[in-house]
């Protein structure tokens, strides 16, 4: 069984970057806003071969590697330090953009193509790589070992939250685009937030891998 504390400081984790905007968030979003609901869940659904496609070999590449290097967790949150603190300065830097700003027109593509397109922005997403390498590993404890069941735990609760996320986008996204375009002082306030956040995030990765 995890322990309760990690368990809960992964889902906050994981939530703030289930928000963090990226190339399968904003694919999601158009598709939703240029053809509707049914064309954004659909989209999704290929998105989510990528995010399993990216557990999968995450969940085996860190078992591999505590296996075979003495000091595997704190390269990792070396690693995982570093790029936490990159999402977080580009969600605070200035110019920044909130995928429901989103103007652009989409061509309507039916199902197949909504699908595999999907599956293509997740799969050529190298970010995904980056989320399940050095995140998970920061709440694998190796003592209790079964690293490749916890990675796969953590892993399907990453992808969990990204999928509800992204539903929940494509779901309300046309709505929440209208409502936000008249709060633009909102979408500056969601950015510092979770800018703010995942810095703290990395200096405490950062800590712990010189620890």
């Amino acid at each position: 069984m995890q322990d309760l504390s990690s368990l809960y400081a992964f889902l906050v984790v994981g939530g703030l970057l289930s928000i963090t905007p990226g190339p399968n968030m904003i694919y999601v979003i158009s598709r939703s806003i240029t053809q509707g609901r049914r064309a954004g869940l659909t989209s999704l659904g290929g998105v989510v071969v990528g995010y399993l496609f990216y557990m999968f070999g995450a969940a085996f590449g860190i078992t591999a590697f505590f296996k075979t290097q003495p000091h595997a967790a704190q390269i990792l949150s070396a690693c995982g330090a570093v790029y936490m603190g990159w999402l977080g300065w580009n969600a605070i830097r200035p110019g920044g953009r909130s995928p429901l700003e989103i103007r652009e027109q989409l061509p309507r593509e039916h199902a197949g193509k909504l699908f595999a397109m999907g599956a293509t922005t997740s799969l050529l997403n190298p970010k995904l790589a980056l989320i399940f390498l050095t995140l998970l590993p920061q709440f694998i404890d190796e003592t209790q070992g079964r690293v490749l069941e916890q990675s796969l735990f953590y892993g399907g609760l990453l992808i969990a939250m990204f999928a509800g996320v992204n539903a929940g986008m494509a779901i309300f996204s046309g709505s929440m685009a209208n409502f936000l375009a008249r709060k633009p002082a909102w979408l500056l306030a969601q950015r510092l937030l979770m800018g703010i956040t995942l810095l703290a995030l990395s200096a405490e990765m950062a800590i712990q891998a010189m620890g």
